[in-house]
């Protein structure tokens, strides 16, 4: 079967391409849909359908601009009720891509229209299942999600669903056939996600917690313990991709917008936009523009857009490495934040030539750290997730998760210096935009992160694990 996984590292989604006798279908595309349209013109295949698994919310998919461009129809399963013109698949109903057939399985559970694909060969063998956020290798579907959006769709009764659409739907499948599940490890969409992006139908059955032999109640209680809360813009996301969006076309024309350095100082005087430096943490902390915050490219570039920008219609004017400002406009759309104005023409050593007003933040080595732990009470300030910080952490280290920061701002003295830390430097640094842009300025953070002080020859006493002293 010429089916195709395309993957995207940095917000860890797959989207399919499948393709035969000259017509093709995508399934849960991203944004921008160029790429899509590019694969089927190398194969001069007509893109017949998009197929949608669900109303995603960490990602607003490219499903609209899509069915524009090329005259695709757009597929949702049972119950999906869009204020756009979709087909609303019956559960069983077969659609067919050249010889191929795609068999809608309604899997409500993640959400009410979740739905998974069948997909059948043309000799009739049935090849794998394009699960969307129902299953996950290793893992299944948040169902906390859609309580977001509608309140009366509790995790509890979402979770039960899940049960019984596992159970009766998925499970009794052939083994043989292949999960392509459209999230990896990484994505907020579950919280034991593997790695690996496929596996076989079968051993899922085996390894996968969510897959084995329990009770419904004892899966309500697997499936809910250890959920952290989803981040912020999820409900939003949700909302545009049940409501409609703007055309990519439409946030790059406005985004794509060189501005020189007294136009961008301008602008940023004259609006309310947000200046966003998404070069890496090294070379933000060594010169900015005051006020400015830092989300590199090089790392969670969307998700922590989607924690650390509460209003997903904020005006924003870019600083990026030169070339990279199409790229930042193109992320920060793949979670909805379309309000990109323009960016710094020739990046921030332009603003520098200009004689305009720079800023830095103080950094540290792990090795200066423990010099520091050793001879002297440190205040220390771990921005890494709890489940992380309750592993290892140094000891009498204080946790506040990067996405609670704003909620604790507080705790944060500006009488005595502290340092800050997160697994290898680009949450810390984040976190020392964000508190250098509400006034502090008696702080470092460590280069390296906790990665890094685990290196140096701090004792190892002075680390401290949940059961086991390292």
């Amino acid at each position: 079967m010429k089916l195709e996984q395309i993957y995207t590292g940095c917000i860890a989604h797959a989207a399919y391409y499948l393709e035969n006798e000259g017509e093709a279908a995508i399934f849960d595309p991203l944004r921008e849909v160029q790429p899509y349209i590019d694969r089927a013109a190398r194969s001069n295949a007509t893109i017949k359908y998009v197929f949608l698994t669900h109303f995603h919310a960490d990602f607003v998919s490219g499903h609209l601009d899509l069915a524009k461009k090329t005259g695709a129809k757009i597929v949702y399963g049972p119950t999906a009720k869009p204020a756009y013109d979709i087909i609303s698949a019956a559960d069983n109903q077969e659609f067919l891509v050249g010889q191929y057939k795609v068999r809608v399985i309604h899997t409500p559970g993640h959400t009410m229209e979740s739905t998974t694909y069948l997909l059948i060969d043309e000799q009739g063998t049935e090849h794998g299942i394009i699960t969307g956020d129902t299953l996950f290798i290793g893992d299944v579907g948040r169902p906390d999600l859609a309580q977001h959006v509608v309140a009366d769709l509790t995790e509890e009764k979402l979770a039960r669903h899940l049960y019984h659409s596992l159970r009766t739907k998925i499970m009794p499948l052939n083994d043989a056939l292949i999960v392509y599940p459209n999230h990896g490890a990484g994505s907020a969409c579950g919280k034991n996600m593997s790695k690996e992006t496929t596996d076989t139908l079968g051993n899922q059955k085996a390894v996968n917690y969510a897959l084995q032999p329990m009770s419904e109640d004892e899966f309500v209680k697997a499936i809910l313990t250890g959920l952290t809360a989803p981040p912020a813009y999820f409900p939003k996301n949700v909302l545009m991709n049940i409501q409609g969006y703007e055309s990519l076309d439409t946030v790059m024309e406005r985004g794509h917008h060189a501005l020189d350095a007294d136009a961008f100082e301008a602008a940023a005087n004259e609006t309310q936009a947000l200046v966003l430096d998404t070069r890496d943490a090294d070379t933000f902390a060594k010169g900015f523009i005051p006020n400015s915050i830092n989300i590199g490219l090089n790392g969670s570039f969307a998700q922590w857009v989607g924690e650390m920008i509460p209003d997903i219609k904020q005006e924003i004017l870019l600083v990026t490495d030169t070339g990279n400002e199409e790229e930042a406009i193109i992320r920060l759309s793949r979670v909805g934040y379309d309000g990109a104005i323009g960016y710094l023409d020739g990046g921030f050593e332009n603003w520098v030539k200009a004689g305009k007003a720079v800023d830095t933040t103080k950094r540290m080595t792990a090795d200066a750290f423990a010099q520091s732990y050793r001879d002297q009470e440190v205040l220390l300030f771990d921005v890494r997730k709890k489940s992380e910080f309750d592993s290892e952490h140094v000891l009498g280290a204080i946790n506040i998760p990067l996405n609670e920061i704003n909620q604790h701002l507080a705790e944060f003295p500006k009488d005595k210096p502290f340092v800050l830390n997160c697994a290898g430097g680009y949450r810390s640094m984040l976190a020392s935009s964000m508190l250098k842009q509400r006034g502090w300025d008696n702080f470092a953070d460590v280069i390296g992160g906790f990665v890094e002080i685990k290196k140096t020859p701090v004792p190892k006493s002075d680390y401290v694990c949940p059961t086991t002293m390292l």
